[in-house]
Formats: C-alpha cells, structure tokens, sequence
C-alpha cells in the first residue's frame, strides 16, 4: 500500500514538473517567434576585420593576429590567395616555365642533343596539374589563417557604416561584424570592353587560365604585362598568335629600350603585332565556334578569321562593386580606385586600404610589404608608429620572351627630374654566351641600360632585357635600394662568364 502511495506521488510530481517545463518551453518559443531581433543576422566583433583574402590582406591579418594578437578576421568571396595566387603570377610562372622548356627543346640541338618531340604539348595534362598545384596553395593559406588564429569567413562582404560590415555567406544568411578597424583590400578584376559588338566571345585575363584545349590561333587585345606575357608563352608553345595593340609599342611605362627591343624580338619569332589597331566587331561561327576579329591598323581595315580564342587583356579596375564604400563615406578615384595616404590611411577614420585596390603599384610582393607594415604600425609596439611601404625604387619582371626586369626611373623621367646635363647613361647590347652554339637566327638579344644622376653618379634607373634577367635584378635591386652608385657597381668584381657581368664593367 505504501509503495502505491509513493508510486502515486512520485507520478504526479514528474507530470507537475513535465508541464511546467512544457508550459516554459512554450512560453519561450512564443516570445523567440515574436521577437523582431528573432532572425537578426549573427554579430561578430573583432578587433581588425580584413575584406579581401589576396596576398596584401592575408598578410596584413596573419601579422596582426600572428604577431600582436589582436582578434582578426578575414572575409573572402572567392578563392583565398587573390588574383596572384589563382588567376596571376603564380599559374602564368608555371605557364612561362612550360613555354620556356618548348624553347629549350627547339635549342637543344644547337648543343648537339637528339631532341624528337613524340607528341604534341599536351595542354590539357598540364593545365589540370597546374590547377591541382593552385587548389594546394589554397588549402595552405587557409591553413596558415589558422595557424594564425585568424578567423576565416567565405562570404561577400559589405560595409554598412565606418565600424560594420554585413557579411552574405554561400548559403545567402547574413552576418554583422562590428570591428575597431577594417582593411579594404579586394583586388581588382579584368575588363572587357562594352562598346565593341562580340566583345563577350573572348574571355578576360583570367579567363586564359580557364582555356581547356591549346588554340591553334589566338588573337590577344592589349599592350601591358599581361598580354605580352601571354602572348610569349602562346607563340613558344606552337600557337599562331596575333597581338593586338593601340600603339606602334607596347609596355609603354617602361624604359624605350625595353619597348624598342621586346617589340622587336617579338616580330622576330613569329608573333603577329598589329600596331595603332583597334577592334570594330568580333564575330562566332555557330557551327564551328571560331572567331572573327573585324579590326583596324596601321595597314588599314582587315578582319582575323579561325580564331580559336580571343583574350582580352586591356586592363583591370577596382573591385569595389556592391563594397559599401558610400555608406561609409570612403572616397574614391575618378576610375573608382579607393584613394589612401603613404599610411594606407583613407580619408575615414580606422578604415585603411592597399593593394592593386588602391592602384599604386599593382604588384604582389608591394601589396604583402604594405599589408604586414600596416599591422606593425597599428597593433605593434611604438617603435613601429611610422610604419610605412616605401613606394620607391620597386623592382618589376616582365615574364615575356625574353625576361625584362626594372627598377627605377626610365631615362625620359630622368630627363624631366633632372635635367639632360645631370645624368648619364650607360648602355650595353651583346649576345648572351648561352646563344654561342646556335645559327644567328635563334640567337635572342641581350640588352642592359644603367641611368645614374649628379656629379657621384647615383644609379636611380637599370632596366634589362634577356636570359636570366629576374633573378639578376633581385640582387641589383638591393644595391639600388641602398643608393649605389656607378662607382660601387665598378667596385664589384665581375662574375665570369655571366651576363650579369656586364653591369659591373659598364664603360
């Protein structure tokens, strides 16, 4: 009897306390159901918030979080690494590599080598290597986020006021990131042009690296870096190339020298350039696929037919589209380029930016020096309170055919600096020892111009064409970088046989 009674109490307190909870998980839900600030996107906070996960943001966030601790995050829409890593520097190194190896093939038997290709190039094997390679890099940078302790968000961000951002994830939620200070850094991305009927048959600069099969003729629209490099590598590679550029020269910001002799060697070997052209309408054959490119030159009007690929290769603009930068109050250039100070500093308070965002100077290895003095100055110790990227003296390499390196000023701008009378120039053309054992047709050019300025000769410009000129000007850079002059480059014993000799006995 006793154990029914205690059964009996024992039941009716469980159903007590079953309806309380019950009627507690109601009243909850109803008052979750009813809120306005039920569905509200999350809220993040954090001390520096980067927007963009190319080579200057990712930089900037694993120093500040990897050396000074601060709470990072770090919003990417696309692939991490940026344009360098997946549409840039990177995958056309590799491409460059392959073309280069295509030259050696052809050159070898110059040195008394049996070369027999057996196959053609196989473009598709390579291609699928080298996104492989890529699709590493990315996985690594992820992991050295994490190394890091910066906290990684794939999602399009967008500032809604000078300390926030909404975040758009993949899958369309939304996140608020409330941050002491943010970094823009988004890169940029190609341009097509919208005035020319056709114009969407070809594909940008990175779509070449999307190019499934090898095009037995390709046209390429442009006169910068990009396009020079990929016309190298396409003509190397076997590829009927045509070079379509709005002047008689092309890398028209480096030095006439460079202009001069690029331009020629690429003629030389067989690359098509059609000079003072431009491009009325582009035409695809709906059977066949193939382009026509209806153009205008400096031979009059004319049209490419059978074109296989057409790359447009015209320039690059901010990537600053649906960023928010109004609602913040960030100014930006008349082509849309976000305007920042020597500091990165914009004109809003803790919001900073660099990078080929801000267009100073659209190089990788600018963009990680600038992002990693950033954070010294804004979470390091005071000795790094005037932090800054010094914007001078810059070396650059054009991976063309030949390699072109400069570092400096060009001689026109020495000129206009300086005056005619208060510089010197010296200059060297000669055939590099590698070109001994071959016909004269196959010898490539070599050519080397050191611009010095005042009375002691300061070295403020060195530009050089021909093999090996990459890795030659890292070192030249330094000593430029330093303030040499033409008299500490004679101080320097030569290195024989080299054509880096040349620069140190230079008369």
């Amino acid at each position: 009897m006793h154990n029914l009674l205690y059964l009996a109490r024992v039941t009716s307190i469980a159903a007590s306390k079953t309806a309380i909870a019950n009627s507690r998980i109601s009243s909850i839900s109803r008052q979750f159901s009813s809120s306005p600030s039920a569905m509200a996107p999350i809220t993040k906070e954090c001390d520096y918030l980067v927007i963009g996960g190319g080579s200057g943001g990712l930089a900037s966030a694993r120093r500040a979080s990897g050396y000074y601790g601060a709470k990072t995050i770090a919003v990417e829409s696309k692939r991490l690494g940026g344009t360098c890593v997946n549409v840039g520097c990177v995958p056309k190194k590799i491409f460059w590599n392959a073309a280069t190896i295509a030259e050696t093939i052809h050159q070898a038997k110059a040195y008394g080598f049996s070369v027999n290709q057996t196959a053609p190039f196989d473009w598709t094997y390579f291609k699928n290597k080298r996104d492989a390679y890529i699709k590493r890099l990315n996985g690594i940078y992820e992991k050295n986020l994490g190394n890091d302790k910066v906290e990684y968000i794939h999602g399009r961000a967008h500032l809604t006021g000078k300390n926030e951002v909404e975040v758009v994830l993949d899958d369309g939620t939304k996140q608020t990131i409330k941050a002491k200070k943010i970094l823009l850094a988004t890169g940029g991305h190609p341009t097509i042009p919208q005035n020319i009927p056709g114009s969407e048959y070809g594909v940008n600069s990175d779509g070449f690296f999307d190019i499934e099969k090898q095009p037995k003729k390709v046209a390429l629209v442009g006169a910068g870096y990009i396009a020079v490099e990929f016309a190298g590598v396409f003509n190397a590679l076997g590829t009927e190339t045509h070079l379509f550029i709005r002047h008689d020269k092309f890398l028209r910001t480096f030095d006439p020298m460079v202009q001069d002799a690029i331009v020629k060697e690429y003629e030389r070997v067989g690359i098509h350039i059609h000079k003072n052209s431009s491009q009325s309408k582009v035409e695809k054959d709906p059977k066949t696929g193939k382009l026509t490119i209806h153009y205008k030159d400096a031979t009059g009007e004319g049209k490419l037919e059978n074109v296989d690929d057409l790359i447009w290769a015209i320039g690059r603009s901010p990537e600053v589209e649906d960023l928010g930068l109004e609602k913040a109050g960030v100014k930006q250039s008349q082509i849309g380029q976000i305007i920042a100070d020597e500091y990165q500093n914009t004109n809003v308070e803790n919001i900073y930016s660099l990078g080929d965002v801000v267009g100073k100077i659209e190089l990788t290895p600018v963009a990680i020096a600038a992002g990693r003095k950033l954070s010294d100055r804004l979470f390091g110790p005071e000795k790094f309170k005037d932090s800054k990227l010094d914007y001078d003296n810059v070396p650059s390499v054009v991976f063309a055919h030949p390699e072109v390196g400069s570092i400096g000023i060009t001689e026109p701008q020495a000129v206009e600096k300086y005056g005619k009378d208060n510089i010197k120039v010296y200059n060297t053309s000669f055939t590099a020892m590698y070109y001994a054992m071959m016909e004269p047709e196959d010898k490539g050019p070599t050519r080397y111009k050191l611009i010095c300025e005042g009375p002691n000769e300061k070295v403020v410009g060195l530009h050089i064409l021909g093999l090996g000129s990459a890795e030659m000007l890292q070192g030249f850079g330094v000593a430029i970088k330093m303030g040499a002059t033409k008299a500490d480059f004679d101080s320097c014993v030569a290195i024989h046989p080299t054509s880096a000799e040349e620069l140190v006995t230079l008369k």
